[in-house]
């Protein structure tokens, strides 16, 4: 689960949101007097005095309190920067404060509630030393990144003050300029960082040094095994004997659930609940419980095995389109067992008179002979008591209204289904999917005829047949046509921030973005035969004009927005746009927010609109691709290989040239760069051909073996022999994985789905008519009723997306491959269809040779 969804499920039942204050009560907002500028985003309000200059850098100080302390804490400081003209921000109101402090928020933005911009150290030293007196007594969580003064709620940090970029392994993270005038990054991380550049004011060297001072630690920690915005779980030994423990690290007003309680009080009940449970086989001893300096920790027993989650991708056979019956029948047989200790453990630990209260699969583990132990008991609670968990896993925590051994009771018949559809968070956005979800494993996965009624009555959902959709049917016009309404039907054409509810990554690049916003979603629309609204066209073109993209990618930033501008007929304005972007300022060598995205687009444009000199920025910008692919860094870490962010993008580029040119020393440099890729890639015993990630291998279309696919296709329309063409069988039918975790385009079934539709175009040996009907069949999966039509699930599945990546606008696109193919279905500017004649290589293609 990535965390950041969390703070963004807040605001709305449906769809990814800025978390915001919500009435009067909610709000912290002061008088303002004259001569202030006020703006809000993204949870905070910020205050600045007129005709004062900010630095662009220098020292912050954030202000960290608790919830019960926060309005005085923001009060005293609004008076103190109102009356000294300091500019300041502060988070809007306490359900905002709540978020951010959250178990699952950011750890670097733990506990800052007000953050202050002083114009140069004098102004510093007059804050830290009056706010200081002034908050004397107020506490608050550690603000990780900073360094504190002195014992009270102030902390500082160099940082940024104006929101500048620059890339850190092809990711855009906040920026600081360094005295040579380099944009370097803004560490943020936990642990204060001092620029090597920047010295010490004098009034904090005693801060520095009290943070210095070493306090003795009992243990030796070997590696973390987690971390949360409550703490870290790390493996460790016992120094006075060695012995191996899971040290659980608690920090004070840090983590908190949703009724306000910290980390270091649900450690206190963890170790109430182990303590009561020891003996009990499969669950953890407590070995210690220690405070060092305001921090504390849980020394346990270290339980064999690993989670869940894990334990599923490497063995869950559904995602092979090739699967035996024998092969479905062996996992179910395994998952049914691990699914009786899961409940025989359950059962003792009621009988102990506690309730477990967090069943989800990172909490079970599973050992190489299938033995199963329960982890994580800081939401056990004593039978007897009228309370429920204020925290709790997507899918899995129990509705209102169930308590005591109910609230199990509902996690295991939650975890029987995922274990066979790997898909909870969606039972929680709409609880009638999980009928569908039990009937379709019941008859997968051949198991007992009142599996899914039992799971069903226990989740008390109906137990029926579910009603068929127009995905049974297999009619696509009818589920295009459904899943368009739903779309149309969500714009918000009265927002400034987004046109088309999306991911939460269109809060960090804009509502405007192809990826995750409007130019995305028209593109859709445009593609699929239906012409975006007269509103909707106006407000890519006005947010173009209003808030231009600070970003150039593809995916991410203007070039994406040009293409769709272009596409609307707003000719001028997407020239003007692409021009202002050209030459890019990034590093990054991907299709999705990189060098090879731009040159796609610069090369479409160029062509389209005759612009000879973008066509020679698109090889320029290839031309630097070239001369980083030789020194690109070997395989390992996260897997990137694919159309996104691997080396599959530059290779189209590489494809394209050629056909604009002729040149074929393109295409080698194409080869190069498809074997960069298929060297992330390994065999899987079913034979297919995916990009390993760890203990898992992907197939899709960003990061994975579709996109490999899409850019090898084009190759071989230029060169058949090349010897990435051989791989393009096991690529292919990697694409025809059975189960997706999401519907998406980008890492889901959509982009499977375009995939086989653009190879069958020119190798229609490779895909099998009915693996794309297959596909879109299976889209029934994550279909969810919405207003008029039917919607689609985004990451994470905890929301609906409408954006082109993760959302509805993709599946649209899926939908209509299943009608006929059509080149601008894929998710960039169509390839180039004339190749001229043959011209002489270029001094830059000769290097090297």
């Amino acid at each position: 689960m990535d965390q950041r969804y969390d703070a963004y499920c807040a605001a709305d039942r449906y769809f990814y949101d800025v978390p915001r204050a919500v009435g009067p009560a909610d709000d912290f907002s002061c008088s303002v007097p004259a001569g202030w500028s006020v703006a809000e985003w993204d949870g905070w309000r910020g205050l600045r005095p007129d005709g004062v200059v900010l630095p662009e850098q220098g020292w912050k100080i954030h202000v960290s309190t608790t919830m019960a302390e926060a309005r005085r804490a923001v009060e005293v400081v609004a008076r103190y920067c109102l009356r000294h003209r300091l500019a300041f921000k502060h988070l809007r109101g306490p359900s905002v404060l709540l978020v951010r402090n959250s178990k699952t928020a950011p750890r670097e933005a733990s506990g800052k509630l007000l953050t202050l911009y002083p114009t140069g150290t004098e102004q510093l030293e007059h804050a830290l030393e009056h706010l200081s007196a002034d908050l004397r007594g107020v506490r608050g969580p550690y603000v990780l990144s900073d360094l504190r003064y002195g014992d009270g709620p102030l902390y500082v940090r160099y940082g940024g003050f104006a929101v500048r970029w620059v890339e850190r392994d092809g990711t855009p993270v906040p920026a600081i300029r360094r005295p040579d005038g380099v944009l370097v990054p803004d560490e943020r991380a936990p642990g204060f960082h001092l620029p090597d550049w920047v010295e010490l004011p004098a009034c904090l060297e005693p801060s520095a040094r009290a943070r210095d001072a070493d306090a003795p630690f009992p243990c030796t920690v070997e590696r973390p095994l987690h971390f949360s915005n409550g703490g870290g779980v790390y493996l460790a030994a016992r120094k006075r004997d060695g012995l191996e423990v899971v040290l659980k690290e608690a920090r004070p007003h840090a983590g908190l659930d949703r009724d306000g309680t910290d980390a270091v009080t649900r450690l206190d009940r963890e170790h109430r609940a182990l303590t009561a449970l020891a003996g009990v086989p499969g669950v953890p001893r407590v070995h210690d419980r220690f405070s060092v300096w305001e921090h504390h920790y849980l020394a346990m027993q270290r339980m064999p095995g690993s989670k869940l989650g894990p334990w599923l991708a490497r063995h869950f056979p559904g995602t092979r389109a090739d699967s035996t019956a024998a092969a479905l029948t062996a996992y179910r047989d395994r998952a049914l067992r691990i699914l009786e200790q899961v409940e025989r453990l359950l059962a003792e630990v009621h009988r102990r008179g506690l309730v477990f209260g967090d069943l989800h699969p990172p909490n079970v583990l599973v050992d190489e002979d299938d033995t199963v132990s329960l982890v994580d008991f800081e939401l056990a609670f004593p039978i007897g008591e009228p309370v429920r968990p204020a925290l709790g896993a997507p899918g899995f925590r129990a509705p209102p209204g169930r308590t005591g051994v109910e609230i199990d009771e509902h996690a295991l018949a939650t975890l029987k289904l995922w274990l066979f559809a790997p898909l909870a968070p969606l039972h929680e956005l709409d609880p009638a999917v999980a009928r569908d979800h039990a009937w379709r494993v019941t008859r997968r996965f051949a198991l007992p005829d009142d599996y899914g009624a039992g799971v069903l009555r226990t989740l008390r959902r109906p137990t029926s047949p579910p009603a068929p959709t127009v995905f049974d049917r297999r009619d696509w016009r009818a589920a295009q046509d459904s899943t368009a309404a739903a779309l149309l039907a969500s714009a918000t054409p009265h927002r400034a921030d987004r046109l088309f509810p999306g991911d939460i990554e269109q809060f960090a690049t804009g509502g405007a973005t192809f990826a995750h916003g409007a130019a995305g979603v028209l593109h859709a629309l445009l593609a699929t035969g239906r012409d975006p609204r007269p509103e909707h066209e106006r407000w890519l073109l006005d947010t173009a004009r209003r808030t231009p993209p600070s970003r150039p990618g593809l995916h991410d930033g203007a070039h994406g927005i040009a293409y769709v501008l272009a596409e609307l007929g707003h000719a001028q304005p997407a020239l003007d746009l692409v021009e202002q972007h050209t030459p890019p300022a990034v590093t990054d060598h991907g299709l999705a927010r990189g060098l090879s995205g731009v040159g796609v687009n610069l090369l479409h444009f160029g062509r389209t609109h005759h612009e000879d000199g973008l066509l020679d920025h698109a090889a320029a910008l290839a031309e630097r691709l070239a001369d980083v692919l030789p020194t690109a860094a070997p395989p390992g870490g996260a897997a990137r290989a694919g159309l996104a962010h691997g080396w599959s993008g530059p290779a189209m580029l590489f494809t394209r040239l050629h056909a604009h040119t002729g040149d074929r020393a393109w295409l080698d440099l194409a080869e190069r760069a498809l074997d960069r890729d298929l060297a992330e890639c390994g065999t899987t015993p079913d034979g297919t051909i995916q990009v390993r990630d760890g203990t898992r291998t992907l197939p899709y279309l960003a990061v994975g073996s579709a996109g490999i696919a899409l850019a090898i296709t084009e190759l071989a329309s230029h060169r058949p022999d090349a010897a990435p063409v051989a791989q393009l069988p096991g690529l292919v039918r990697a694409c025809r994985s059975a189960f997706t975790i999401q519907p998406g385009l980008g890492l889901g079934r959509a982009g499977l789905v375009l995939t086989l539709a653009a190879v069958r175009a020119v190798r229609p040996d490779l895909v099998d008519e009915d693996a794309i009907d297959t596909h879109l069949a299976e889209l029934a999966w994550h279909a969810v009723p919405h207003g008029p039509g039917l919607a689609f699930p985004g990451a994470e599945l905890r929301r609906l997306s409408m954006d082109l990546d993760t959302g509805a606008a993709g599946v649209l696109l899926a939908l209509q491959a299943g009608l006929a193919h059509h080149p601008r279905l894929l998710p960039y500017p169509p390839a180039p269809t004339d190749l001229v004649a043959a011209a002489p290589l270029s001094p830059a293609h000769d290097r090297g040779r």
